[in-house]
């Protein structure tokens, strides 16, 4: 079981980063900022857009938001990091380790755009990027923009241009990582309580019966 603990995280941490990624380099190299393509209709699409700033497309801050940005990034996933290691000692549910390592996943994922994308690729504006370009890239090391594509304009009502949309934001792989773990978290929490709980009892259990 321990190594089973060991190993989901390993497997889920890898597993969204390489889907993450290899889904933005394909878009970064393959459509030009603003260029949709239709899945579902005007429902679901794929839809090119570069974030400067945090997920579901807000901007933060300027160039010193930016970097501001990109250096709490790396805190939160060194101390995500440790959380998970410390749940994996205390040999916790699979469930909350598995959500965590979501998370890791997805704050991994959109902190490799703000540090490296900026550095390996030239601009999406006009054209359609090159990876590591003569001209070298558009940004330099932690200010690259995270490439966002997911967009689901499910509910519509009116006609343009006074057509209202409901949930408007573009997201990626990573997003999703995090949003789903969250969730699950809110869903689930309290019938992990009870496990915790027991988990607990039987540790003190245990002390005593060591001191007797």
């Amino acid at each position: 079981m321990k190594d089973k603990k060991i190993l989901v995280p390993i497997i889920i941490i890898l597993a969204v980063l390489i889907i993450d990624q290899i889904l933005k380099i394909w878009i970064k190299t393959h459509l030009v900022i603003g260029e949709e393509i239709h899945i579902f209709g005007d429902r679901v699409m794929l839809k090119f857009v570069e974030n400067p700033g945090m997920a579901f497309g807000m901007a933060f801050g300027g160039n010193w938001g930016k970097l501001a940005l990109s250096i709490f990034r790396i805190l939160a996933v060194g101390g995500l990091i440790w959380y998970l290691v410390t749940l994996i000692r205390k040999k916790s549910n699979l469930f909350i380790i598995s959500c965590i390592s979501l998370i890791i996943a997805g704050a991994m994922g959109n902190l490799i755009d703000c540090a490296f994308y900026g550095l390996i690729f030239n601009e999406s504006y006009g054209q359609v990027a090159q990876m590591f370009p003569d001209g070298g890239g558009y940004a330099g090391f932690l200010a690259g923009n995270v490439v966002d594509m997911f967009y689901c304009p499910i509910i519509r009502w009116g006609t343009p241009p006074d057509e209202n949309i409901f949930f408007r934001p573009i997201f990626n792989v990573a997003d999703s990582a995090i949003t789903i773990s969250v969730f699950l978290m809110i869903i689930f929490y309290k019938k992990l309580l009870p496990k915790k709980e027991e988990t607990e009892n039987a540790a003190t259990e245990q002390d005593d019966n060591s001191k007797k």
